[in-house]
């Protein structure tokens, strides 16, 4: 083997690992909405972020973070001992910064809490900034009843049965085909002020979603 082809070799290997590390990092993230009532094992995550005054609600609870960030118009006390990155950019929401740091960071897997709630046009830009990264980072929204996300062009759901699944087109979704709920989709098109997909049901245990083109929302109950 030539040295040439020994290094590209190398090279693309080490691509190909930095790529699947990039592909496996999960962030958890803590907006300031309406604070879940029980957290997820934050154990789980390699970063664990507050976004502005969402430390306040760790502050509370004796929770320490690995990052806290925004503009801090919000927060009580900004922590001395843990990592600190003032954003004060108008131009981006503190979850959009957010977004921008754990990308440039590596990470690929956001579950994101404390997204709903509160002023309702923070959740609406919250679902503007999911759909604007939709391609970039794998994000996930999570509250007391269930958990929304957008699809890039299908997705398997797995122990769903029971559960309702909601189908919400931003603002148009065609050739939308749908396997294992109750109330089936078939090529079809949603649009949002005209027909949506709301309430449907898991009648299966595993469930495929797929699109042609557009954006979908999907929401999961977890009951």
């Amino acid at each position: 083997m030539s040295k040439i082809n020994y290094l590209l070799k190398h090279y693309c290997a080490t691509f190909l690992l930095f790529l699947l590390s990039m592909k496996t990092k999960k962030a958890f993230i803590l907006l300031n909405g309406s604070p879940p009532e029980k957290l997820p094992d934050l154990l789980q995550y390699d970063i664990v972020c507050a976004i502005d005054g969402a430390y306040n609600y760790f502050e509370s609870n004796d929770i320490v973070p690995d990052l806290v960030t925004g503009d801090f118009d919000s927060i009580r006390n900004i922590p001395t001992t843990v990592e600190v990155i003032n954003t004060p950019n108008q131009d981006y929401t503190d979850f959009e910064k957010a977004l921008q740091i754990l990308k440039y960071r590596g990470f690929y897997h956001i579950d994101v809490y404390g997204g709903s709630g509160k002023e309702f046009d923070h959740f609406l830009g919250n679902i503007s900034t999911a759909l604007q990264w939709k391609l970039g980072l794998n994000i996930t929204f999570f509250d007391d009843f269930g958990k929304y996300f957008f699809i890039e062009e299908s997705i398997y759901l797995t122990n769903v049965i029971g559960k309702n699944i909601s189908l919400i087109p931003l603002p148009v979704a065609s050739g939308v085909i749908t396997e294992g709920l109750l109330y089936p989709l078939t090529n079809e098109t949603l649009t949002f002020g005209k027909r949506i997909g709301t309430r449907n049901k898991a009648s299966e245990n595993n469930v495929q979603i797929s699109l042609e083109k557009g954006d979908l929302l999907i929401y999961i109950s977890h009951s």
